[in-house]
């Protein structure tokens, strides 16, 4: 069968770096870090007492008070990105469009970890008598944010979501692609959100000694690629992208941003939470959407890599880009902005695709911040993009993502040539 061609025609952004696209995309490409000392609880002793942290939220900016106490806050931030990529999109009481046509598929890796956590610490200091939230289960659960995108809105095609660790929201972008390009949906409001920053979250991330413990310079802390990394920066927030087949949204008139051209899954079937050492599991997810994008590696222009800032993982997808690009390597432009996001774990995708697309429309590769010293595993030929944005025509931008118990996702888009 003829696949569908997928168009990008809204976005939403609820990020460290500002709670609109343009905040995000203009500090992004300025190289501002959005780490700093938790606010959120009292992290005086633990290991790691920073992190990235969204400003200046308030949730009753898109729910009146009493529904946002209904929802964790990882759905606060899929309510509030998704609201304004459907917006943008022109969606909004837009009669033209059908909403058995319109699905919600969204990604988040752990979803309401805050409300299990205060739930479960109410009970333990209690007498024992259960007396639980009645919307304990709704706000922990992960389905309820495209649940409640999709009530706001009237949208009665596809819904679920997607978990696959940090890889969660690529999944979920992956998922609406081929929704669309197979014929079963007109639009997918898509994207994922996380809120991690809370005990739990923290405690149980610096057990496994992932986070960086650089507590007297939190934003110089995550790092990728540099000699002196040691560990991620936990992040929050989340992004919304909407994705349209090509001739519904021709037909409506939407502005089109630019196309989704192939995505690509692997498995590393190695490790619980390390990378294959030779990168064969990211080798193998860049060369399926490739193949997928049907596209050479040499016609990809930028790459927004996974590089978490951990001394195992960064070198090996540079293992892997090398092995897939070979000597295209050396010219395509690869940077991470995790340095200046923190890792959004299953809202990381998203938020990573959303900088792809921002850098074809305005042709910047965004840097990796805070790198001072080289890493002799680093392959120094590669055009790593340091301290400061590039100018650069993008046309092709191909974003990957990696999570715990190997799962490995990426995605490419390409700028709409009428």
């Amino acid at each position: 069968m003829v696949l569908k061609r997928v168009a990008v025609t809204g976005l939403g952004a609820v990020t460290p770096l500002g709670n609109s696209v343009e905040s995000y995309w203009k500090n992004l490409a300025d190289g501002v870090s959005g780490a700093g000392p938790i606010s959120k609880f009292d992290a005086s002793k633990f290991k790691t007492r920073f992190a990235c942290e969204v400003p200046n939220f308030d949730p009753t900016d898109y729910l009146d008070r009493k529904e946002a106490r209904k929802m964790d806050q990882f759905s606060h931030y899929a309510i509030a990105a998704s609201t304004q990529a459907v917006k943008h999109a022109g969606l909004e009481d837009n009669k033209e469009i059908d909403p058995d046509r319109v699905g919600v598929i969204w990604g988040s890796g752990v979803g309401g970890l805050k409300t299990f956590q205060d739930e479960v610490t109410a009970f333990a200091k209690g007498d024992g008598t259960p007396r639980f939230n009645p919307f304990y289960i709704p706000k922990m659960i992960i389905d309820l944010a495209p649940g409640h995108i999709s009530m706001r809105y009237g949208f009665r095609g596809p819904n679920f979501s997607t978990v696959s660790a940090c890889a969660s929201s690529t999944n979920a972008l992956i998922d609406a692609f081929n929704y669309i390009r197979l014929g079963m949906a007109d639009i997918v409001v898509s994207g994922g959100s996380e809120a991690p920053i809370n005990e739990s979250g923290v405690g149980g991330f610096n057990a496994l000694h992932a986070l960086s413990t650089r507590n007297d310079s939190p934003e110089t802390a995550s790092r990728p690629y540099d000699k002196e990394r040691d560990g991620f920066v936990i992040g929050e927030g989340g992004a919304s992208i909407i994705l349209e087949e090509l001739e519904h949204a021709k037909a409506r008139g939407a502005k089109i941003l630019c196309e989704m051209i192939g995505s690509g899954m692997s498995a590393d079937a190695y490790h619980m939470t390390a990378p294959h050492p030779e990168g064969l599991g990211a080798h193998a997810v860049m060369v399926n959407a490739l193949r997928d994008a049907r596209i050479k590696p040499g016609e990809v222009d930028y790459i927004n890599t996974h590089g978490t800032s951990t001394p195992i993982g960064d070198p090996q997808e540079l293992k892997a880009i090398e092995r897939t690009f070979g000597e295209h390597a050396y010219d395509v432009s690869i940077s991470s902005t995790k340095s200046m996001t923190g890792h959004l774990l299953g809202g990381a995708g998203a938020v990573e695709a959303l900088a792809c697309i921002l850098a074809i429309r305005d042709g910047i590769i965004p840097p990796t911040i805070n790198h001072a010293t080289d890493d002799p595993e680093i392959e120094a030929r590669l055009n790593l993009v340091f301290n400061k944005a590039e100018k650069k025509t993008v046309n092709v931008a191909l974003s990957n993502t990696f999570g715990f118990g190997g799962h490995n996702a990426t995605v490419i888009f390409r700028k709409y040539e009428p």
